[in-house]
């Protein structure tokens, strides 16, 4: 009997004694999702595996999640998920449960796209398709869905450079273990490499973040500050979690909003600050569409669709020298000046985005 047969037996095994053991309790009995827990969804037909590096982050639950589950669901598939709560060892134990679960396809959003690759080889040698999410894994067997992130960098780079053309410039960058945070600064210093070139922008820090972690960003920041006695200009971060961090350290100095900063994700708290006037751009990526494209995809794949096949693929050429079939959504950068776009979206509601902002500053707050 093959491993993956095996895996099978067992898991209808399981099912089966589940059920002779529901017979006897409680049957309205759930499952809490914890760290390396699985949470699973009844249903017929296929099962998704979704493979979470942290699922604390905002977006994971609020937006990503229910488009997934809801494309697998549609479907009439089954929704099974693990959270590795930012391990990337856990992470590879979760991918391999997911599997002897059943999983007929893999959703993964990587912690480690270097680490991951042992666990997702495996996947696809057992012909379990493979959805890298939102993160890069250098495996031209998996499907890359993300948005443009060199985009995002340039988006990230063009609105705080319109605000602050010249002077000593600090670059926050992501995670170093995620692909994302050099796309990210490629795109950043494509804009702004006239400029330094020109001798009018002076990049005189630059860091990257540990797990995206915000408090690692405000840490950073602050010790820029320090050396730098507090003569910085502008600062593109990465992502909406540093440029909080930044923010922060920005505060305690008391240059909030003297120094434009950027982000991405769209999440409530940089919208909120976007209006407030402390964040210059959030490059939004409406993540239900993200989360909608990995599911569709990944029930495709499960279904027998092979993965040049798969709708709305193009090729993107790796760092890794591969050629990785891709999806590749548009993200959207959003200023005080065009708010309007998310509230029209149902993104985030009028009382969260305007929390705190003066009457009068902001047009969509009045």
């Amino acid at each position: 009997m093959t491993k993956r047969k095996l895996w099978v037996f067992l898991a209808v095994f399981a099912v089966l004694f589940g059920v002779m053991f529901t017979a006897c309790g409680d049957d309205n009995a759930t499952t809490t999702a914890g760290e390396g827990a699985t949470t699973t969804a009844a249903s017929e037909g296929f099962t998704i595996g979704v493979s979470w590096n942290n699922y604390q982050e905002e977006r994971w639950a609020n937006w990503d999640e229910p488009a997934i589950v809801a494309a697998i669901e549609d479907a009439g598939g089954t929704y099974i998920s693990s959270d590795a709560g930012s391990s990337e060892e856990q992470q590879i134990t979760d991918v391999e449960r997911l599997i002897a679960d059943g999983a007929d396809a893999l959703i993964i959003l990587a912690q480690d796209q270097t680490a991951i690759l042992p666990a997702v080889e495996s996947a696809l040698n057992q012909g379990i398709p493979v959805v890298a999410y939102d993160r890069l894994i250098e495996n031209p067997g998996a499907l890359y869905i993300t948005f443009d992130n060199v985009e995002v960098g340039r988006m990230q780079a063009r609105a705080v450079y319109a605000v602050q053309p010249t002077g000593n410039y600090v670059m926050i960058k992501g995670n170093p273990a995620d692909a994302n945070a050099d796309f990210l600064r490629e795109g950043q210093g494509e804009v702004l490499a006239d400029a330094i070139a020109a001798g009018d922008i002076t990049i005189v820090a630059e860091e990257y973040t540990d797990n995206w972690d915000p408090a690692i960003a405000q840490t950073n920041m602050e010790q820029i500050l320090t050396q730098q006695n507090n003569e910085v200009d502008a600062v593109v971060a990465s992502n909406d979690g540093t440029a909080g961090g930044v923010i922060a350290a920005l505060t305690a100095q008391g240059m909030a909003g003297l120094v434009p900063v950027s982000g991405q994700d769209g999440d409530a708290a940089a919208l909120n600050r976007v209006a407030l006037g402390t964040q210059t751009v959030s490059v939004w990526k409406d993540a239900r569409d993200l989360g909608k494209a990995a599911g569709e995809a990944a029930v495709a794949m499960a279904q027998g669709t092979a993965l040049e096949d798969v709708a709305g693929t193009v090729l993107f050429d790796s760092p890794g020298g591969n050629s990785m079939v891709s999806i590749l959504l548009a993200p959207v950068p959003i200023t005080q000046d065009n708010l309007q776009l998310v509230l029209d979206a149902d993104w985030i509601d009028v009382d969260t985005l305007c929390q705190g902002v003066p009457a009068g500053t902001v047009d969509v707050c009045d």
